[in-house]
C-alpha cells in the first residue's frame, strides 16, 4: 500500500464512508504468482464465495412420478447464485453422486460472449471499448469457474467450451483457478469444413479445455471408429488366413527380467519391462500373437477382428455440427449437438454420477446425461432456454442424436432462483416458510432467546425474528409491536435486529423503526431489500429481445418477486396480403411491467418492457405442459407493428400464449382455437378436398 492509499484510507474510515470491494485486494493482496491475468475489476476468490447471495431454490412442480432419492433439477436463475446454493447443499451432504462422493463429478459449460459491437467512434476508442468488455467477460466467467471448482468432487472434471477470441485469457485464468497441474487438455472439435475468407482463414473450429480435481480422476477412454484409410495404413499384415493385424510394442517404462518366447529366453531394452507375466506370455505364444525379429525384437499382434476401435486423440474432426433437419434440432441459438456431449459425459463419468451444466441453454447436456444414465443439473437465466429444456426432455427418444424409441425421463424439478412466485411461498409449511425466509436474507439459522423473547438467527451479527403470521392470522406489526419487543429486548439486542415478514403483515412504510438508538429493520416478503444489507446493488434478470441477445452475459444479483405484467391484445384472423389465405394473429395493444428490485430501471412508454412471446399451438391443458411451438422476439414484433402472424392449420383446440417480459416475468393467456376461426377454416379446407374429389 502506498502514501496515497494510506491517506484515502484513513481519510474513509474518520467519515463513516464505505469501502468498495477493490479495497480488499490493496488490504489484502492475493498471493504472489509466478504469472497471472491482471485485469480492472479482478476481485479476490475469498470475495466472490463470500459475497455472492445463495437464493432459495423454489421449486414450481415436479415432471414424472414422484419418488424417493435424488430428483435432477433445471433451474432458472442466475448462475452465480443458483452454485452458493448448490455448493451450500454439497456442504449439508445432499448433493452427492450415486456412490456417495459429495459434489458435481463432470461441469461441462458452454458460457455465451457478446459479438455485437454497438459503440461507434475512433479505432482507439474502439480498441478500450473491446478491452472493458472482454475483461468484464474473463472476471464474468472467472467467479463462476470458482464457485465450479468448490462445487467439483475430489475427483471430477470440468470441460470449458470457448471459441477463438477468448480462449487464451481463459486457459490462463483456468491455470489460477484449478492450478496449472490440473489442465489435461485442449480438445480442439472441428465443428465444420473449411469456407471461404477474403480477409484470413476459415474459421471451422472450437475448444475445449479439460481440467481436473486431482490425479485419480474419472476417467474412461473413448474409441472412435476404424476408416478405411486407419484400417490400410496400420492393419497391414496377415498370417495367411485373411485376418489382417498390425505390430504393437509389447514392453513398457521400467526395468524387469527377460521372459520366455517359445523356446528363447529374451532381454527387454535397457529401461523396459515386458508387458506380461511369463503364465500369460506362454498362452499368447500358443495362440501366435508374438512377431519375433532375428535381433529379438518382440512385437505383439493387434488383430483388426476384435478390435474396438482406435482411441480419440484431442483433435474431434468425426462430430458434426446440426443441420437444419436433424431430430435433435430444437432451433435453440448455439446448440451443440449430442455427440459432442456423449463423448464428454461418457470419458469423465459414469452411471449415477451427477453432471452439471450451468449455462444449460438448449438442454442438451441434460439430454445425453439422461440417456447415459447420469443425474443431471441444468442451470439458465433464460426462459427460452427453460422452456426448451423442459418440452426436450418430455420429448426424449433413446438413441443420441434423438433416434430411436420414446425415452420417459427420470423424474425431475423445475425450480425458481431469485424470482419467486409469492403465491407459492404461501402454501409453504411453517417450517419450510421460515427456512426460505432466513435463507433469502442469507440468516444464520441459529434460535436463540433474548428478554424472554424467541429469535431465529442472526444477520450481520445481529438477532433475526422470523414472525410467525401462520400461527397469528391476521395480527399486524406496528409501532406499537415494535415498542412492546423493545421492552422485553432493550439495549440487550444490540444496535440493529430485523424482523421478515409478509410486506402486508407490516403497518408502516419506512425501512426502519429507531427506539433508544436501536434500529428495529422491516424486511418485507415481497419486498424491494434494504441498501445496505448487502455490498452489491441488486439487478434484475434481463431476457433477450433478439434472437442475438439470446446468449448475451447476464449477471444477476440478489432476488425479486414475480410481478404479472399488464398486457392487453387483440386475437383472430386475417388475410395476406393480396391472398385468400388467413393468417392466425395476435397483437399486442399493450404491455407495461416492472421489476420489483431496488432503483430498478424504469421503462417510459407502451410495451418497452415486452422480451417475447412463445406460442403453443396446441396447448393440453390436462397435462398443463407448455410447450412452445414458436417464439417472437419484441425487436421483430416492434417492426411488425406490434403484431405476430401464424398459420391456421397448425392451431388445436386452443393456444397458449406466453408474454415474457425483461426481467423474466409472464403473462399467460389461453385463447380458444375459435378464435382464429379454427373450425370455420378447417372446415373449408375439407370442403376443398371433397370438391377435388368430385371432380375427378
Amino acid at each position: 500500500m502506498n502514501d496515497a492509499q494510506r491517506q484515502e484510507l484513513v481519510r474513509r474510515l474518520q467519515h463513516g464512508e464505505e469501502l468498495s470491494p477493490e479495497w480488499a485486494r490493496i488490504l489484502f493482496p492475493p498471493e504472489k504468482r509466478e504469472y497471472e491475468l491482471v485485469y480492472h475489476g479482478k476481485e479476490r476468490e475469498e470475495d466472490i464465495i463470500a459475497s455472492t447471495l445463495a437464493v432459495p431454490l423454489q421449486k414450481v412442480r415436479t415432471f414424472g412420478k414422484n419418488g424417493e432419492g435424488w430428483h435432477n433439477m433445471l433451474i432458472f436463475g442466475d448462475n452465480l447464485q443458483v452454485m452458493k446454493s448448490l455448493l451450500e447443499m454439497k456442504r449439508s451432504g445432499q448433493l452427492c453422486n450415486a456412490d456417495g462422493t459429495p459434489g458435481v463429478r463432470l461441469v461441462y459449460i458452454d458460457p455465451p460472449f457478446a459479438t455485437r459491437q454497438e459503440f461507434r467512434g475512433s479505432e482507439e476508442q474502439k480498441a478500450y471499448q473491446d478491452k472493458v468488455a472482454g475483461a468484464r467477460f474473463v472476471e464474468f466467467l472467472r467467479k463462476r469457474l470458482v464457485l465450479l471448482r468448490e462445487l467439483l468432487s475430489v475427483d471430477g472434471s470440468i470441460y470449458i467450451h470457448l471459441d477463438t477470441r477468448k480462449s487464451h485469457y481463459i486457459k490462463l485464468v483456468c491455470d489460477e483457478v484449478f492450478e496449472e497441474s490440473r489442465f489435461t487438455n485442449e480438445i480442439i472439435w472441428r465443428r465444420s469444413t473449411a469456407h471461404a475468407s477474403a480477409e484470413r482463414y476459415g474459421a471451422v473450429h472450437d475448444t475445449l479445455l479439460l481440467y481436473t480435481m486431482s490425479p485419480n480422476k474419472i476417467w474412461n477412454p473413448q474409441l472412435g471408429s476404424l476408416d478405411k484409410e486407419y484400417i490400410e495404413r496400420y492393419f497391414r499384415y496377415d498370417d495367411g488366413d485373411g485376418r489382417k493385424y498390425w505390430l504393437e510394442d509389447s514392453t513398457g517404462a521400467g526395468a524387469g527380467p527377460p521372459r520366455r518366447f517359445g523356446k528363447k529366453l529374451i532381454e527387454p531394452p535397457v529401461g523396459r519391462h515386458f508387458r506380461w507375466k511369463q503364465e500369460k506370455i506362454d498362452e499368447l505364444w500358443a495362440a501366435n500373437r508374438f512377431s519375433v525379429t532375428p535381433r529379438g525384437r518382440v512385437q505383439f499382434k493387434r488383430y483388426l477382428e476384435g478390435h474396438e476401435g482406435k482411441a480419440i486423440g484431442d483433435v474431434w474432426d468425426d462430430i458434426k455440427r446440426i443441420n437444419q433437419v436433424a431430430d435433435e434440432r430444437t432451433a435453440y441459438p448455439t446448440q451443440k449437438p449430442e455427440a459432442l456431449l456423449a463423448r464428454v459425459v461418457s470419458a469423465s463419468s459414469t452411471e449415477g454420477d451427477i453432471v452439471l451444466d450451468a449455462f444449460v441453454g438448449s438442454g442438451t447436456t441434460p439430454a445425453v446425461a439422461e440417456k447415459l444414465g447420469r443425474r443431471w443439473i441444468g442451470v439458465d437465466c433464460g426462459k427460452l432456454s427453460v422452456y426448451t429444456v423442459q418440452k426436450r426432455m418430455l420429448n426424449l427418444r433413446r438413441n443420441i442424436g434423438n433416434k430411436g424409441a420414446p425415452l420417459p425421463p427420470t423424474p425431475f424439478g423445475l425450480y425458481n432462483a431469485g424470482l419467486y412466485d409469492f403465491s407459492k411461498l404461501k402454501e409453504l409449511t411453517w417450517d419450510a416458510w421460515r427456512f426460505f425466509a432466513l435463507t433469502l436474507f442469507q440468516c444464520r439459522d441459529e434460535p436463540h432467546k433474548i428478554g424472554g423473547i424467541q429469535l431465529d438467527g442472526f444477520l450481520k451479527g445481529s438477532s433475526v425474528l422470523v414472525f410467525n403470521h401462520q400461527k397469528q392470522p391476521g395480527v399486524r406489526i406496528d409501532e406499537e409491536t415494535i415498542q412492546s419487543m423493545h421492552e422485553a429486548l432493550g439495549s440487550k439486542v444490540g444496535s440493529r435486529m430485523f424482523i421478515i415478514a409478509p410486506a402486508l403483515v407490516f403497518d408502516f412504510q419506512q425501512d426502519y423503526v429507531t427506539l433508544d438508538g436501536v434500529r428495529y429493520y422491516a424486511l418485507r416478503i415481497p419486498y424491494s431489500i434494504i441498501h445496505e444489507l448487502h455490498q452489491r446493488e441488486f439487478a434484475a434478470l434481463r431476457q433477450p429481445a433478439d434472437e442475438l441477445a439470446v446468449n448475451d452475459t447476464v449477471d444477476a444479483v440478489g432476488f425479486d418477486f414475480v410481478r404479472r405484467p399488464e398486457l392487453q391484445y387483440e386475437a383472430g384472423a386475417k388475410k395476406r396480403r393480396g391472398e385468400l389465405i388467413e393468417d392466425g394473429f395476435i397483437k399486442i395493444k399493450s404491455f407495461k411491467s416492472e421489476a420489483v428490485v431496488r432503483e430498478p430501471m424504469r421503462k417510459k412508454g407502451n410495451r418497452e418492457t415486452l422480451s417475447m412471446v412463445m406460442l403453443d399451438y396446441n396447448f393440453d391443458s390436462e397435462s398443463d405442459v407448455f410447450a412452445f411451438d414458436a417464439v417472437f422476439y419484441a425487436e421483430a414484433i416492434e417492426k411488425a407493428n406490434w403484431e405476430m402472424r401464424f398459420p391456421i392449420g397448425a392451431i388445436g383446440n386452443q393456444v397458449m400464449a406466453v408474454f415474457v417480459d425483461i426481467y423474466g416475468n409472464e403473462a399467460r393467456e389461453v385463447i380458444p382455437g375459435s378464435t382464429f376461426g379454427v373450425r370455420k377454416a378447417k372446415a373449408a379446407a375439407k370442403r376443398a378436398k371433397n370438391m377435388k374429389k368430385t371432380r375427378k
